[in-house]
């Protein structure tokens, strides 16, 4: 919902009554993520819950949804060999929920896209089958809950599991019972998590940097760069990212939050700097600690750590040299290896091409 929030937000303060169709599940080579939707107002549509494949027929659905005022669980595409005929060509499967959105049915909505606004954590929980009210909504914060699933204990239950999935930006299905029971599964709640967008610490104000945090950019991380030298660390340097620290990197590092979900890259490849800093790093619970150098650069580093007292477990989460082998040269191609690594991690690929890949093409992700 994120990437056409801001037309349904029109749509619903002109008092409007809209479809939202949002992917609630996938299987095999999806071509969507669970969250993405598409909102159909008369003629006019906005987003994609397919890329394309099914857009036509979820469009009308919408239409019939708004007009019935009922919402829909629908599910496209069965096999390789029929997807053609109902339009979903990767041979994948969506489950696709399509409901009737106005200020009626979604009082809350304000308050979700100013949490969203403000990089504020919250959670959409929307019953979508079972023995429940169908599209019953609760809106998630980390320290209060709004609106309804239509019995208390299920609230309850939904609230706990929500805010775990919240902190870690997860999006998905939760199955409970009528009154919110965990050891039965008949009732599907869908949670769409909004969390602030993942950080990407860029080490080092060189040219290498910039390209990163254009790239980074790109990928949806809030990039901060940091460098200790203020020639090197200003805005006009580095206009894609979001903030430019002048700071001796492990000092500023220490002074941060740092989660699960945020990517470090160090490459500075100088020992006064990228040392002490990644002696903090990968102290840190960060997803992915990678450092620029070369083998005998890399060699040097991690003997360099292990004197600092570094245990071999934490020796090993380093990634360096930073990003795949793709024979990169420029600083926009280093960029686009580093890039190509963190997808990697995130998903589970191979880093193989895909023509000497058998199977589907989209994983499940093992990785933050």
């Amino acid at each position: 919902m994120r990437d056409v929030l801001s037309q349904i937000m029109r749509w619903w303060e002109a008092g409007e009554t809209f479809g939202l169709a949002t992917v609630v599940g996938t299987f095999r080579s999806a071509p969507r993520p669970p969250g993405a939707s598409m909102a159909v107002l008369g003629e006019e549509a906005e987003g994609s819950v397919s890329g394309g494949c099914v857009e036509g027929a979820v469009y009308e659905l919408a239409r019939e949804v708004v007009a019935s005022g009922t919402p829909v669980l629908q599910r496209y595409g069965v096999s390789d060999d029929d997807a053609l005929s109902v339009g979903l060509t990767c041979g994948g499967i969506l489950d696709v929920f399509v409901e009737p959105v106005s200020r009626k049915t979604f009082p809350q909505l304000g308050a979700v896209a100013a949490a969203v606004a403000e990089h504020e954590p919250v959670a959409v929980a929307t019953v979508l089958s079972g023995p429940g009210v169908v599209g019953a909504r609760r809106v998630v914060w980390p320290d209060r809950s709004a609106g309804s699933l239509g019995v208390a204990r299920l609230d309850e239950a939904v609230d706990d599991d929500v805010r775990g999935m919240l902190a870690q930006g997860l999006t998905g299905i939760r199955r409970y019972g009528a009154r919110g029971e965990r050891r039965l599964d008949e009732l599907a709640v869908f949670v769409h998590s909004f969390a602030p967008p993942p950080r990407m610490l860029v080490f080092g104000a060189i040219d290498f940097a910039a390209a990163v945090a254009r790239i980074g950019k790109f990928l949806g991380y809030h990039v901060v760069v940091c460098d200790a030298r203020p020639v090197f660390a200003t805005a006009k340097r580095f206009p894609e990212a979001d903030e430019v620290v002048v700071r001796w990197p492990h000092d500023y590092l220490t002074s941060v939050a740092v989660d699960e979900r945020t990517v470090i890259c160090v490459l500075t490849h100088d020992p006064k700097f990228d040392v002490p800093l990644l002696e903090v790093a990968l102290r840190t619970p960060a997803g992915y600690v990678g450092a620029m150098g070369s083998r005998r650069t890399h060699e040097d580093r991690l003997a360099r750590l292990a004197r600092a007292g570094l245990a071999e477990a934490e020796l090993k989460r380093l990634r360096s040299p930073i990003g795949l082998d793709l024979g990169a040269r420029t600083p926009e191609e280093t960029a686009v290896s580093i890039a190509a690594e963190l997808i990697q991690l995130r998903w589970g690929g191979s880093g193989r091409p895909l023509s000497d890949v058998p199977g589907r093409i989209h994983g499940e992700g093992r990785a933050p």
